[in-house]
This record gives structure tokens, sequence and C-alpha cells, in this order.
């Protein structure tokens, strides 16, 4: 597709080529310039370079992202199990708070309520599954 714009652009007549505003390709020749198919196209390309200097593309038209990479998932599962806190620590709900709870005294049901601090040494599982985390790795 690339190679059919180019050659059309080309093909055009050098007045309508020298358009202000259009950025002139200068290597943008479809063949050789020795070449029998070459010969005039780069009598065409340099009548229109000559015509006008290249300009620069709108800010709209140009290609702002290009050769970014993919982006990471975030576990969803694991997006609902923690929290970062003000201070960027990752925290977590404690287990055995489920069920079965009438034979836990009232001291160990109100400490399980609590969030606690995720382990140090699991932060690099949590970061893995949370790409997108803010968190403070100082913090502790």
């Amino acid at each position: 597709m690339a190679m059919s714009l180019s050659l059309a652009r080309l093909a055009l007549p050098p007045v309508l080529q020298a358009l202000p505003g259009r950025r002139q390709a200068h290597s943008a020749l479809a063949f050789p310039a020795n070449s029998f198919f070459g010969a005039p196209l780069a009598v065409a390309a340099a009548a229109a370079a000559a015509l006008s200097p290249a300009a620069p593309l709108p800010r709209s038209l140009a290609v702002v992202a290009a050769g970014k990479g993919y982006k990471m998932k975030t576990h969803k599962a694991s997006a609902k199990r923690f929290r970062v806190t003000g201070t960027g620590k990752i925290v977590r709900r404690c287990a055995g708070k489920q069920h079965l709870l009438s034979k836990k005294n009232a001291k160990r049901r109100k400490r399980l309520s609590k969030m606690v601090q995720v382990n140090k040494s699991d932060y690099s599982n949590v970061m893995g599954a949370l790409p997108y985390l803010k968190v403070n790795k100082k913090a502790g």
C-alpha cells in the first residue's frame, strides 16, 4: 500500500507535488535513479524538491506511539485481594474469617478482621500480578 501511494504522489505533475504544507520525500523513489523505470521518477522528484522546501507534517498526522511494546495485563483476582496504603505498603486480609466462626473466640475473630501487610518475600509475586500498582518498595 505504501508503494502505491508513493508512486501515485510521484506520478503527479511537479506543480501539484509542490503544494505548500506537503512534506516531500527525498528517498521515496520506488526504483534506483539509474534504472529504466527510475529515470523519469528521479527527474520528477528532483523538480518537485527544487520548487519547495520540505515542510514538516502537521502534529495531527505525525506518528506518536510507534514502537511501543505490549501492555501488561493486571491479574483481576489479585487486584481484588490486595490494596496499597498511603505510604505505599501492600496489605491483604487475613485467612480464616469466612466460616466456622462460632468455635473461634471474639479476640481471634477481631484479630482476623484486620488488614495485615504482605510479607516482603511475596512482594515480587504481587508486583508480577499487579504491574501498575504504585508501591513503595522501601516502605516497611
